[in-house]
């Protein structure tokens, strides 16, 4: 059963793509929206969205496809009034996907992280989870 499950190559203009959106100097949020090119199996850049809240980037989001892979750049109140920008992977996988499809992205998800060096990785499973609360909440165990 694992041998049919498609695990897809990032391409590799996303790459740099990310390498530079990781250097970024802005302070405001920012977006890169990935998806999967089924045909040429490759993981490839669907938008990019600067100035972009969490409330925006949720609006966008297909409720029903899993298509969505997401490299978010938060600016980040802590408590004690420090200001940090974490990049952030969010994989929206909601529930009512087609099972191919939830497949392909579930399997490509671990390549695509290793590929383009993210290590605070979140899911979710409704759109409607996607919201500062729910990030802080996540990013809190990162300090």
């Amino acid at each position: 059963m694992s041998e049919s499950l498609a695990v897809c190559d990032v391409d590799e203009e996303l790459v740099k793509k990310v390498k530079k959106f990781r250097l970024r100097k802005e302070t405001d949020n920012a977006a890169i929206v990935m998806k999967i090119d089924k045909e040429k199996q490759l993981v490839i850049l669907e938008e990019e969205h600067e100035d972009i809240s969490l409330d925006d980037l949720r609006d966008i989001l297909p409720e029903r496809q899993p298509r969505t892979f997401i490299v978010y750049s938060y600016k980040y109140l802590h408590d004690d009034g420090r200001i940090s920008y974490p990049l952030c992977f969010i994989f929206s996988s909601p529930v009512g996907c087609k099972p191919e499809q939830q497949m392909m992205y579930a399997g490509s998800k671990n390549t695509l992280v290793t590929t383009v060096g993210m290590s605070k990785v979140f899911e979710i499973r409704n759109t409607e989870d996607l919201t500062e609360e729910w990030l802080k909440e996540k990013l809190v165990i990162f300090g």
